[in-house]
């Protein structure tokens, strides 16, 4: 073979590469993606019509955080954020109300204390689903019942559900991310009111 040929060969086979070389980028970063934010990923991508416009606007949300200086709670915070949890959750028997509101204000502290700035809560899910990307839905939920027990059409069991949201919430944040992380245990008073909202006697039966 001479060498004219083998040079020729060498320039096909850079080219080549030259050319492939963004798509395979693109690939990485999509796999990247799609294992950072889960359902999310899909759900953008559903919302956005458009596979590259979601993506564009996830690898934004993670320059965004970036700069946020994030930061997890330290060991006093922690311990008396559970505390708080604890309290919520022991009044919720006699006055769920109040506890749902307790649990909204835990979490909002929460997260002004690790660093997430409290604007609108689409800005908010926004910068959560960088790293919690899991509890997206329990935030969403939690939200959205806590809207409907401040108009007064939120029935016991759908602020005992709110309370289940938030739980999840907060074991996220206060360090105990993932799927076989232990939750923060429901206490005796959350027990008896899941037991009271499935016979009927809740406080709006």
């Amino acid at each position: 073979m001479s060498t004219g040929t083998v040079i020729a060969i060498v320039l096909i086979a850079a080219i080549a590469l030259a050319a492939a070389a963004p798509g395979v980028v693109r690939q990485t970063r999509r796999r990247e993606l799609r294992r950072r934010f889960g359902a999310e990923y899909y759900r953008l991508v559903d919302d956005r019509q458009s596979r590259r416009k979601a993506e564009a606007e996830l690898v934004l949300r993670q320059r965004h955080v970036a700069q946020l200086g994030i930061r997890p709670l330290d060991q006093r915070q922690a311990d008396r954020y559970a505390a708080d949890w604890a309290a919520a959750q022991e009044k919720f028997v006699d006055t769920p109300v109040s506890a749902v509101a307790d649990a909204q204000h835990l979490v909002n502290a929460v997260l002004q204390d690790c660093g997430y700035p409290l604007m609108h809560r689409e800005q908010v899910i926004s910068d959560l689903s960088v790293d919690h990307a899991s509890a997206l839905d329990h935030f969403r939920a939690a939200c959205d019942i806590s809207e409907s027990v401040r108009a007064g059409t939120a029935s016991t069991e759908d602020m005992r559900q709110a309370m289940i949201h938030y739980r999840v919430l907060v074991t996220e944040l206060l360090g105990q991310p993932g799927p076989g992380s232990k939750q923060l245990p429901a206490t005796a008073s959350m027990r008896r009111a899941s037991t009271a909202s499935a016979s009927g006697s809740g406080p709006d039966s």
